[in-house]
């Protein structure tokens, strides 16, 4: 497989990054709004121009915080600066509109010392006399790019350039393995999990709740496996999401649940398991997608906090007796190796195929164990089965008077498939389907009989005795004669 180019894009907080990102893309992947310093992580995406891939990666702004505090500015810069050592190519986007700040000036500067194709673009030129690109030369790093990256307008040129020096993409496999997303309240320690999973500091960690506001995509390869880690903005209560951007991030976060074949739900274990954790563990299972339930900040707990928190899970879990629990620490990295099997058990029971006559088999053997009830009088049919999809796996059970199969028989069912099956962190749907009668539709058409005989009309036969009586008399005359 060749190794894609890698273009980074770079700059001050609130220049457009993101919005070109999503250009290059074609996908809304990246937040967007008007707020300065909304990405803080690496963001990577696949870009395809004209038969020509790349990855892109989105930055956190350099240079300047988003909040006015700067206790997080010098991560980000941090998260930039390894971008831009990743990165084959560099593009450097500036604000047309503010013209030339003190930090532009520093990034320019940085980016000669490097030795790597860089392309300035000019962007929010929507509205901006022409001329205004002209005190960008100032850089020394070429000739700028006027972009209107909301409207798309200008983005051609510079992709043309980009790329002029890339190969042709060949036709080979997706790079795309099992995508696993990292879900969980604000500040259980999602990232410090992906971090240690991924074994660097990819994505910001931060003593602070709600530090990644957005989704983040990041493929590698563990023990010649191919995954794509999905590092999710936390999700609050409904009644604390008061900002649009709050508002942006749960629907990522929902999004990347959508988009995941696996899903691991953090719970911070100092914290105990709350209402929220529930509602996060619902949606997953709401979405058909495989879950595996990380108990994070095991360590830190006295044997009593823990005895209680089990206690706690049996109540509380009742529903997901089929998930798996580890107790971990991401800190640690406590029992995280053992996250891989779990998630790898949940994804092929997600993913598993049966014949038609295998389940059909299993099916007739739970019915001989256990008939189904009857309905006025009558035995409620079960007569095949058949697998109708995966992740989640779907099993349709065709036969009569399906509707009125009680729910704990339905439940009977699912739990012997699950268990011949060894089915583990998955949902399992089970549908019925009520066999119609093939002339319930056809109209009635009256029998055609046997025509009626008159009935002053003699029968066949004795009308063949009467023809045989007067060819007698005619051929010898005699009869009356001798009865005289």
């Amino acid at each position: 497989m060749s190794i894609k180019p890698v273009v980074a894009l770079i700059g001050r907080p609130n220049v457009g990054k993101s919005t070109i990102f999503n250009q290059f893309t074609r996908t809304r992947q990246a937040l967007v709004a008007d707020l300065a310093g909304l990405t803080r992580d690496r963001q990577y995406g696949d870009a395809n121009y004209e038969g020509r891939a790349f990855i892109v990666v989105d930055t956190g702004g350099i240079g300047e915080a988003d909040d006015g505090s700067g206790n997080i500015d010098d991560y980000m810069s941090e998260q930039s600066h390894t971008a831009i050592h990743e990165a084959d190519i560099i593009v450097f986007v500036v604000d047309a509109r503010a013209g030339i700040v003190g930090s532009d000036a520093e990034i320019a500067k940085f980016l000669h010392t490097l030795g790597k194709p860089v392309y300035i673009v000019a962007n929010k030129m929507d509205g901006v006399n022409e001329n205004a690109i002209t005190e960008f030369y100032a850089f020394g790093l070429g000739e700028p790019y006027p972009v209107a990256a909301s409207h798309g307008r200008g983005l051609s040129n510079l992709l043309d350039d980009v790329t002029k020096d890339m190969p042709e993409e060949e036709e080979e496999e997706s790079p795309d393995g099992l995508k696993l997303a990292i879900i969980g309240r604000p500040n259980v320690g999602k990232s410090t999990l992906v971090n240690r999973l991924l074994g660097e500091e990819r994505v910001v960690v931060f003593d602070m709740p709600g530090t990644t506001r957005d989704s983040i995509y990041i493929p590698y390869e563990r023990d010649g496996k191919n995954y794509v880690l999905i590092d999710t903005a936390g999700v609050r209560r409904r009644g604390r999401i008061e900002e649009k951007v709050e508002k942006f991030s749960v629907i990522k976060t929902l999004q990347a649940i959508k988009d995941s074949n696996v899903t691991i739900v953090v719970i911070d274990a100092q914290e105990g398991i709350v209402d929220q954790d529930l509602h996060m563990i619902g949606f997953a299972l709401d979405a058909g997608r495989a879950i595996v339930i990380a108990i994070n900040k095991w360590d830190n707990l006295s044997e009593e906090k823990k005895d209680l928190i089990k206690i706690e899970m049996d109540r509380r879990f009742h529903f997901i007796p089929y998930v798996k629990v580890h107790f971990i620490s991401a800190l640690h990295g406590t029992n995280v190796g053992n996250l891989y099997p779990s998630v790898h058990r949940a994804y092929q029971s997600a993913t598993f195929k049966v014949s038609t006559s295998r389940l059909t088999q299993i099916l007739q053997d739970a019915v001989s164990a256990h008939q189904p009830p009857m309905v006025s009088g009558r035995r409620i049919k079960l007569r095949y089965a058949h697998l109708g999809g995966h992740n989640p796996p779907v099993i349709v059970i065709h036969g009569n008077q399906t509707e009125a199969l009680p729910k704990s028989y339905q439940r009977y069912l699912e739990n012997t498939f699950r268990e011949v099956f060894k089915l583990e962190g998955t949902p399992l749907t089970v549908e019925f389907k009520k066999n119609d009668n093939p002339y319930a539709n056809r109209k009635k058409v009256p029998t055609k009989g046997k025509p009626k005989e008159n009935p002053t009309k003699k029968p066949q036969k004795y009308r063949q005795n009467d023809n045989r009586r007067r060819q007698g008399a005619d051929t010898n005359g005699t009869t009356t004669n001798k009865r005289r």
